[in-house]
């Protein structure tokens, strides 16, 4: 057994005993009332899971379902902590991030008989989010949406500055141009934000020239290639440089998407599943809108694109109710509830259009259309023991301590080795 697995078996080994249990034991009746609860992070998703909670419900009377969101800095703490306690939740929200860690360590349990059982077809789904939650095989997650990104900019201030609002033709050379031109020391107006936070800054931009984040084979990391920190050196750029993007220490203690409805900053790349909370901030539904992710200084348009799916916990004692509501949230009618309050663009296929109409101050076609360009994103069986310390590390380079590319050479070697620890 490798030492990756040896560990996960360790730390969650009651689960797999009490999975076990669970299995085999009597399923309630089907008329017994029982409570599940359902474990998401964000806030902004919480309206549109209601409406299908209660659709769910007058479906099916006997199952009421409790929302426990957890803000997702302390999602997975909490997560890893109630599993183990065996008080985790009946069903969660799973990210391709963790998906091989909770399957592989026995947290979630597999879905094939139910699936196969109740006829859900799979084939529904984005294939790529699908194939991130099958693992060994198995099937972990039923999938639950796909995220797409794109440029979001504030037209108020492009319109003072006098500067042409982005399109298709951009790339960074015309982030960084406009971004010179937005900034505003004056007035506190900085032209773009850099955070510190692979998913929405150097995941978006390492694979545009060609760099990687880790092997395909999962066993070594991307970080110590030249196009890995030309690609991240596009963020620390705007920060060291240009000095066009507020500080890495301004945007710890402001989030960088209230910078932006607010009026602080004038561009940031963002996520399908922002623009409700964009739209919430009465500044931000009247001047923000989103263009197309720029391309790389060669015109590559590739980006790392998470999806998520829900899973269930091996250890939830009401295991046949659990899949009923992880079916339902899988459900095409679920899809719909989701894409036309503009919550995310759901993973099942053919509702895209609905999300792409839900606001019409917004043009989310953008994160639509460039669905096309995503690949998986970076992920092995414990990818938190080498993300996370790749995010305390970059913190050098963002503060200009050290260069980006000796950050990223330390970055590779601390990930290499983690990443050692899961081989056999």
């Amino acid at each position: 057994m490798n030492t990756a697995r040896r560990l996960l078996s360790l730390c969650l080994a009651p689960l797999l005993l009490a999975a076990a249990a669970c299995s085999g034991s009597s399923e309630s009746a089907d008329n017994e009332h029982v409570t599940l609860t359902y474990a998401i992070w964000d806030q902004a998703q919480s309206a549109a899971m209601k409406q299908i909670i209660d659709e769910f419900h007058a479906q099916h009377p006997n199952i009421d379902v409790q929302v426990q969101v957890t803000p997702w800095e302390s999602y997975w703490t909490k997560l890893q902590t109630s599993i183990t306690a065996g008080s985790g939740p009946d069903v969660l929200w799973m990210t391709m991030v963790y998906a091989k860690y909770y399957a592989v360590g026995g947290g979630i349990a597999p879905l094939d008989d139910q699936i196969k059982d109740s006829k859900l077809d799979m084939g529904a789904y984005v294939p790529a989010v699908t194939k991130a939650y099958t693992v060994d095989g198995k099937v972990y997650g039923i999938p639950k949406d796909v995220n797409g990104f794109g440029l979001c900019y504030n037209k108020l201030l492009f319109d003072a500055a006098k500067v042409k609002y982005p399109d298709e033709s951009w790339t960074w050379n015309d982030v960084i141009a406009a971004a010179q031109k937005l900034t505003n020391p004056q007035k506190g107006v900085f032209g773009f934000v850099a955070p510190e936070a692979d998913e929405l800054s150097w995941y978006l931009t390492v694979p545009q020239v060609g760099g990687q984040i880790i092997s395909a084979d999962g066993k070594s990391s991307g970080y110590g290639q030249p196009a890995t920190v030309q690609g991240i050196q596009f963020w620390t750029d705007m920060i060291t440089k240009y000095h066009v993007s507020p500080t890495l220490q301004q945007t710890t203690d402001t989030d960088p998407l209230a910078m932006l409805t607010s009026g602080k900053v004038a561009m940031r790349y963002c996520g399908s599943w922002e623009p409700e909370e964009i739209a919430a901030v009465p500044y931000g539904k009247a001047n923000i809108d989103v263009a197309p992710l720029p391309a790389g200084p060669d015109g590559n348009r590739k980006y790392y694109s998470n999806g998520l799916a829900n899973s269930i916990s091996a250890k939830t004692k009401h295991p046949k109710q659990a899949w009923e509501f992880a079916q339902f949230l899988g459900s095409e009618r679920a899809a719909e509830i989701q894409a036309k309050t503009g919550t995310v663009i759901p993973a099942y296929q053919g509702h895209a259009d609905a999300y792409a109409k839900a606001m019409p101050e917004f043009h989310l076609q953008v994160f639509v259309d460039h669905l096309k360009y995503a690949e998986p994103f970076p992920a092995s069986t414990d990818t938190a023991a080498w993300r996370d310390a790749a995010t305390k590390q970059f913190a050098d380079a963002w503060t200009g301590k050290a260069s980006t590319a000796d950050v990223s050479q330390r970055v590779a070697e601390t990930m290499n080795e983690a990443l050692a620890k899961e081989k056999k």
